[in-house]
């Protein structure tokens, strides 16, 4: 799909992407589950740039009452990160700076205390513009995921956060092997 790497490579405004995930077709969460590679495709959203920077690698769908919403790289492994420890008001009110090495650095530093070995999100079936699609329930944040199906491969995803007036865009990738395809959840604290 030609139009997707145009987005990730120039971006887009945040209604060209709303009209881009409406045109795709709806996933059931049965199809989801295992292993997920992510990208961020950018829309001028205050998170844009922000999970790559901090080495995001994507999510995991054990079940679909057991979900790991954010693993990120750290040392040599994959970590589970529990979402509601992360300061995302911060990174909506001050993204500049959240963006900075430093505070990448110190992500990193705190990775260790931010893991989790419990699942932190669910899949359902949810309605986003009268069509009924997989969406992943964020379990201590006012955050929902909407996915819709690219192709056999590759998902659209749309974060709906409370706290910010437009949606934040990604793309999934099935991992068909690798470190996080076919593992059991990453041991945290």
């Amino acid at each position: 799909m030609a139009w997707l790497s145009e987005w990730a490579r120039d971006g887009r405004s945040s209604q060209e992407a709303q009209a881009a995930f409406a045109t795709l077709s709806p996933i059931d969460p049965s199809e989801i589950i295992g292993a997920w590679r992510g990208s961020e495709l950018p829309t001028r959203h205050p998170l844009d740039g922000l999970l790559a920077a901090y080495g995001w690698w994507g999510k995991r769908f054990e079940t679909a009452d057991e979900v790991d919403p954010l693993i990120f790289e750290g040392r040599g492994d994959l970590v589970s990160v529990n979402p509601g420890r992360l300061p995302l008001s911060l990174a909506v009110a001050f993204p500049h700076v959240m963006r900075t090495a430093a505070a990448a650095d110190l992500f990193r530093l705190f990775l260790p205390l931010l893991a989790t070995s419990q699942p932190k999100a669910r899949l359902r079936r949810l309605e986003w513009n009268g069509v009924i699609s997989a969406a992943m329930i964020y379990d201590d944040l006012p955050i929902i995921d909407h996915f819709r199906r690219v192709d056999d491969h590759r998902l659209l995803g749309m974060m709906d956060f409370r706290r910010t007036s437009q949606p934040f865009f990604f793309q999934l990738t099935r991992a068909v092997s690798g470190r996080a395809a076919g593992r059991t959840r990453p041991q945290g604290v």
